[in-house]
């Protein structure tokens, strides 16, 4: 049975858009990435589309006159890709609520922080200077405001007490790998409802643990 063909938007390397193709690639996963777009020429991320046999195209915001021309280059690419959902990943432009409102709960994104915490840029700067000790990530369903929308799966990572924004991005970043196949399969298998802007899973299974940080003493 075909899977559902899939399409990811990037910016850069693509390092969540690899992850996607890879768990693709690689399992059952009732899901086929049909194209990968970018809206920067260079974006490092097509090259490795390119080797996995993935078609790839730039729609660049520089040859658009405003955010409207340019969400109408991005969907007409996108249909003529055959694209039927669409996975952000490391895309750095804001889109349109009408192109939004087109693909309402067929967009998702990932997120380096527990949403609603930390939307925005600078995040894990952020983190260390609230002083925070849990951070982690988040797969959302999009919506027109920027970092919101019905949450799918979140991972949680500890803040180590001598942690850098680096540091603490390559141990959120590894679990953004985890969770992006995660929440895409949920989505492909139709276990997947958004009901208001909440997502409901059959079959959800919750975390057999708590996480606790600073431990105490023992």
């Amino acid at each position: 049975m075909p899977g559902l063909k899939v399409a990811i938007l990037i910016s850069g390397r693509g390092s969540n858009m690899r992850a996607l193709v890879d768990a693709c690639a690689a399992t059952d996963l009732a899901a086929d990435v049909v194209c990968v777009l970018s809206d920067r020429a260079g974006a490092a991320g097509l090259d490795y589309a390119e080797r996995a046999g993935i078609a790839t195209a730039v729609v660049d915001r520089r040859g658009h006159g405003d955010r409207e021309s340019f969400d109408a280059a991005l969907n007409a690419a996108l249909e003529a890709a055959g694209a039927e959902f669409v996975c952000l990943a490391g895309f750095m432009r804001l889109l349109g609520e009408s192109f939004v409102n087109r693909w309402r709960d067929r967009l998702i994104n990932i997120h380096p922080s527990l949403l609603p915490a930390f939307k925005g840029l600078h995040v894990h700067e952020r983190v260390l200077e609230t002083g925070v000790r849990i951070s982690g990530c988040t797969v959302h369903y999009v919506r027109a405001e920027m970092d919101v929308g019905p949450i799918i799966v979140q991972a949680a990572v500890p803040v180590e007490a001598d942690d850098s924004a680096e540091s603490l991005a390559a141990r959120v970043l590894a679990q953004e790998h985890r969770i992006y196949p995660l929440a895409l399969r949920l989505i492909a298998e139709g276990r997947v409802r958004v009901v208001g802007e909440r997502v409901l899973i059959s079959g959800q299974r919750a975390a057999d643990a708590s996480l606790l940080n600073p431990l105490p003493e023992s």
